[in-house]
């Protein structure tokens, strides 16, 4: 067989990506509000993706300015080597390094806890490292300082600081209608903190990655609701999450998290499933 033809199903996949891509990008431009384009969301999750299957995949010119290029590693940042990075900071308020900042900061003993915490998220590249950090207050300041040049860099969506300032001021509302007694011991969340890094360890992860695990679960078990972390409830859930982390490890567990998108993955290669270009050529032969 002729190299060309050989080559036609790449040739189709390119067009059709490139194409549709294309047409997406167009429609976003004349249906969505010029503030949601605008926005870091869109830009750095929903438009540089769209880029990249115009420009590396369909290879068309002249869409975007030639000087400003995405990087080389696009498609590996957007994909495994980024994924964790991107579930951690989409379900940040839900993550252990958040909600223990802001429990500790609430319980009086911030300036133990919170550097500890910073410097996590130092690690990751969500703080400047050379700054000092015993409060959430703070915290909120270092996130807004780095968040835009971090998306910018490694292609992650920003962290949306307004939201966690709401999210915080919604919590030191619900600190001040709730009796000390009802809040939980420090003891309690120091020795969470100590559990997280201690299974980070064992697991050889960061502290950040099994903190999004975490984040994950807790949000797909509905737990957080604005302004109501307080209670032991969310902290029995990261405990009960660690527990089984250890008994299955990291990447089982991860697995079983993303049991539906792997489930569907592996059914796109089932004989039972027609693809496109199946019936591409199904009418090809028909035309025939």
């Amino acid at each position: 067989m002729p190299p060309y033809l050989i080559s036609l199903p790449e040739r189709l996949v390119r067009s059709i990506l490139g194409l549709g891509a294309g047409l997406a990008r167009e429609v976003g431009e004349l249906a969505l509000p010029a503030a949601v384009r605008r926005s870091q969301l869109y830009g750095h999750l929903v438009d540089a993706t769209l880029r990249f299957l115009i420009e590396q995949v369909g290879e068309v010119e002249g869409v975007y300015a030639g000087g400003d290029r995405l990087p080389d590693d696009f498609l590996v940042r957007r994909t495994a080597g980024n994924a964790i990075e991107v579930l951690g900071v989409v379900a940040f308020r839900a993550s252990p390094v958040w909600v223990l900042a802001a429990m500790a900061d609430v319980c009086g003993m911030g300036r133990h806890l919170i550097p500890e915490i910073a410097d996590a998220l130092k690690a990751q590249g969500l703080l400047d490292k050379d700054a000092g950090f015993t409060s959430v207050d703070q915290v909120l300041d270092g996130l807004e300082r780095t968040s835009s040049r971090l998306a910018a860099t490694v292609n992650t969506p920003p962290l949306d600081v307004p939201a966690l300032r709401q999210e915080w001021e919604a919590i030191r509302e619900e600190a001040r209608h709730l009796q000390p007694a009802s809040l939980p011991s420090r003891e309690t969340i120091a020795q969470l903190w100590t559990d997280l890094k201690a299974e980070s360890a064992r697991q050889n992860r960061s502290v950040f990655e099994t903190s999004s695990m975490l984040a994950l679960a807790t949000v797909r078990a509905g737990l957080l609701r604005s302004g109501q972390i307080l209670g032991t409830t969310v902290l029995n859930h990261y405990s009960k999450t660690l527990s089984e982390m250890r008994d299955i490890g990291y990447l089982k567990y991860a697995a079983r998290q993303s049991e539906p998108y792997l489930r569907a993955a592996v059914k796109q290669f089932s004989p039972a499933r027609t693809t496109l270009t199946e019936r591409v050529l199904e009418k090809m032969r028909f035309r025939k």
